[in-house]
């Protein structure tokens, strides 16, 4: 019923409890989740998952914040991207939320990660999943030049304002909406996502972080993504379930995945 288009299930906080959760996703309906890869580094882990469970997908990319770690090139994207179960390159994107004595010109590397990231996916037709934070003009002004309208994706874990958002979806891509959206302090990313036409929406955990509120602070995982269904759907007035075979809908089609593609455990 439900898809968790963003987690981190190889991350040390869920790895080690993968059946619990498994078992957690099949009680809340959870049906299907995509699995984020942040590093070239954590590839392989990210991509045996996927291939170990018919319900878990996979993506292959390095994520904006981490330093120290792999460069990717077009061309390792490229290779890495034919592995079985991948089906998006990222996470990928811009973040300049933690710049601390650095300038933006000094960001450059960060900028050139995400261009080998956007011209891969020109490459390879697999969409992008989009991170930006205290970025956006930056992160929007390299998929026009570099995408060409030739790429797609998802912004996750979306943030930012309304403008940011019709940008986005003006140039093809979802938006992906986290437990953020069930925050007290979220009033106007609650108005944003109200008015993101649901055929656009995707919802997600992020986890192990951003666990939505009831269970706000504590570790998240897959089978907390209905309460993220629940807020979208309060919001727009519509039933769950509808919010649910829609969210579930556009995971397909961006994804391109069979309709009601899912496995066993």
């Amino acid at each position: 019923m439900y898809v968790d288009s963003h987690c981190h299930l190889t991350f040390p906080e869920l790895s080690q409890r993968l059946e619990e959760i498994r078992a957690a996703m099949r009680r809340e309906r959870v049906d299907r989740a995509l699995c984020i890869c942040t590093t070239l580094e954590e590839f392989e882990r990210v991509a045996a998952l996927a291939q170990s469970h018919e319900n878990f997908w996979c993506s292959v990319g390095v994520h904006p914040d981490n330093e120290g770690v792999e460069e990717p090139s077009v061309e390792r994207l490229v290779a890495l991207a034919d592995t079985p179960k991948v089906v998006a390159l990222g996470e990928t994107g811009l973040d300049y939320y933690r710049l601390g004595e650095r300038t933006l010109a000094e960001m450059e590397w960060q900028r050139e990660r995400f261009r080998v990231h956007v011209r891969a996916a020109r490459r390879t037709g697999l969409p992008l999943v989009v991170h930006t934070r205290s970025a956006s003009a930056d992160t929007l002004a390299i998929l026009r030049e570099e995408g060409q309208g030739q790429v797609g994706g998802v912004f996750h874990c979306f943030t930012e304002t309304q403008a940011v958002a019709d940008a986005a979806l003006d140039l093809g891509f979802y938006i992906s909406f986290s437990g953020i959206l069930t925050f007290k302090n979220a009033a106007e990313l609650r108005e944003v996502a109200r008015r993101v036409p649901l055929d656009r929406c995707l919802i997600e955990t992020d986890s192990p972080y951003l666990a939505p509120v009831p269970h706000r602070g504590k570790v998240n995982d897959p089978s907390l993504v209905p309460l993220v269904a629940r807020q979208l759907a309060e919001l727009k007035r519509l039933a769950v379930e509808e919010v649910a075979r829609a969210t579930s809908a556009n995971f397909e089609r961006l994804f391109k995945l069979e309709p009601g593609s899912e496995g066993g455990t």
